[in-house]
């Protein structure tokens, strides 16, 4: 015995729907806080969920790792994570407000000095940049001991096409501001730069831009090394990868991106914002 099936109800969209043109969003608006002091809060929130949120994806080894926010009020001034506190354990008052002289303005130290010296040349470097990120992420180290660019081999890795440089002078640790401008030098216009035999480094226009470059780059590298060790990866072509880099690799859609992680973040652990 055959069971009729009923034909599904024709589509019919509201005549409100049928005369609203199509609107190319290519995730370029973020939402901006009303005031100063509410877009200081917005920064240290996400800045402490993008430390959980790195935890999460194991870029957490020992003392390694730093991201800073730059104050709104005060540019010259950025927050950043105390060393030695894990960053699964990272809340919005632990976070420090370090000014240009490497001086601990807001919270208790101890401050990195090697991020220190990174951030504050790139935050003096470029006025537009919110957020930067950097730590000793797997992949990240594996690639960067190759001292290579990645390749355009999918469409998430043409987020980082022609956007992405190289600093290939590795000195040992950080400490010296001097090496920091030299990084932020390397970085140039760019969103990331590939630190030869050291890791990589992300930033962006807001914390949440920044921090999804990172994991993003990091699984780019991670995608790359997989490739090559299976064979010869196919490139995708110069105008198809520049393409794909304007619709994909734009700072509103990194902030979408993250966001949609941080809110489950803070569901799950709501004391990352005491």
């Amino acid at each position: 015995m055959s069971t009729a099936i009923s034909a599904a109800p024709a589509f019919a969209p509201t005549v409100a729907l049928r005369d609203t043109p199509i609107r190319k969003f290519w995730f370029d608006e973020v939402p901006t806080a009303p005031t100063l002091a509410a877009e200081r809060r917005h920064r240290q929130e996400r800045l402490a969920g993008a430390f959980r949120l790195f935890a999460r994806y194991g870029f957490d080894q020992g003392l390694a790792g730093h991201i800073t926010a730059r104050d709104p009020e005060w540019p010259d001034h950025f927050w950043v994570n105390p060393l030695g506190r894990h960053f699964a354990r990272i809340r919005v008052s632990d976070l420090l407000l370090v000014n240009s002289h490497g001086e601990i303005v807001v919270g208790e130290g101890p401050l990195n000095q090697a991020a220190f010296a990174i951030h504050s040349a790139i935050h003096e470097a470029r006025p537009d940049i919110v957020a930067a990120a950097h730590t000793h992420s797997l992949y990240g180290k594996a690639w960067s001991t190759l001292g290579r660019t990645i390749d355009p081999l999918t469409q998430d890795s043409c987020s980082f096409y022609e956007d992405h440089a190289l600093f290939d002078d590795f000195q040992g640790v950080v400490l010296d501001t001097s090496e920091g401008a030299r990084i932020a030098e390397a970085l140039g216009s760019n969103k990331a730069v590939i630190l030869k035999n050291h890791g990589i480094l992300t930033a962006g226009p807001s914390v949440g831009a920044a921090a999804w470059w990172y994991i993003a780059l990091d699984n780019a590298c991670h995608t790359q090394l997989l490739a090559e060790a299976a064979g010869k990866p196919q490139l995708i072509p110069h105008d198809v990868a520049a393409l794909t880099h304007e619709r994909v690799g734009r700072p509103g859609g990194a902030y979408f991106s993250f966001e949609s992680l941080y809110e489950g973040l803070v569901e799950a652990e709501p004391d990352l914002l005491d």
